[in-house]
């Protein structure tokens, strides 16, 4: 099968006829120097996963034509990553590895702490669909507009569960605890909340202890970097949550 995977938004039947934009027939004929009859296969977060066919190759645009689905439609476990902005490089890689691990919805927090304030909702969203594009996922994950965490957790949905990883329990500090995610029980959806490179807040720390939904969890007797903590966390989750089990 042809290691070349693309993302389409357009639906994916069998001998439909499918437009390419100049920016994908770039990537695929000057890129990735396919030509006419060479295969690929196509996605589009709905209809699975597709063998598909070149039929037509320009320099500006072409044509690709579906010709068998390969894998039906299959999702990412319900699962959320807050995360705050670091660095560019580091925000990129967060953003990659919570793709490739199963992540379904990627937002941006903005919290007491965090040292970037802006990013490009854009640019990231382009990141996902590329991680997607080469790691076999079938759905790419929204990437959210960056909030402020005070605000989110304002209007937080009780049913979807955080597992707050709060670096102070490294320290051994979880008597003040809600919940532990060690403690945890049944399937539902969930979000993985991860602090910033200056950790959050005495008062963000206070109100997400006191929430019925945070569960509380330790990554380790060392304190981790963002980008670290946010694999850490997933890897967690997955293995005692998600599609891993």
């Amino acid at each position: 099968m042809s290691t070349v995977r693309l993302f389409v938004e357009h639906p994916l039947t069998p001998s439909q006829p499918l437009p390419l934009t100049r920016e994908q027939a770039h990537y695929l004929f000057s890129v990735m120097r396919l030509g006419e009859g060479a295969e690929l296969t196509l996605f589009n977060g709905v209809d699975g996963e597709w063998r598909a066919r070149v039929s037509e190759a320009g320099k500006k645009g072409g044509v690709l034509e579906p010709v068998e689905r390969l894998r039906e439609q299959a999702g990412p476990p319900d699962l959320w990553l807050l995360f705050a902005p670091v660095k560019k490089a580091r925000t990129d890689f967060i953003v990659e590895k919570a793709v490739e691990m199963g992540a379904a919805r990627l937002v941006p927090v903005q919290t007491e702490f965090t040292n970037s304030e802006r990013i490009r909702q854009d640019r990231l969203q382009a990141h996902a669909r590329e991680a997607a594009e080469q790691c076999g996922a079938l759905v790419v994950p929204e990437v959210a507009e960056l909030a402020r965490l005070d605000r989110l957790l304002s209007h937080w949905d009780a049913t979807r569960r955080i597992m707050f990883c709060d670096e102070a329990e490294v320290e051994g500090d979880a008597q003040t605890a809600s919940g532990r995610f060690e403690d945890a029980t049944g399937d539902g959806p969930w979000a993985i909340l991860i602090g910033p490179e200056g950790g959050f807040s005495e008062g963000e720390r206070k109100r997400l202890r006191q929430m019925a939904s945070a569960h509380v969890a330790a990554l380790g007797p060392r304190i981790l970097r963002a980008d670290t903590a946010a694999v850490a966390a997933l890897t967690l989750w997955q293995t005692r949550f998600g599609d891993w089990r």
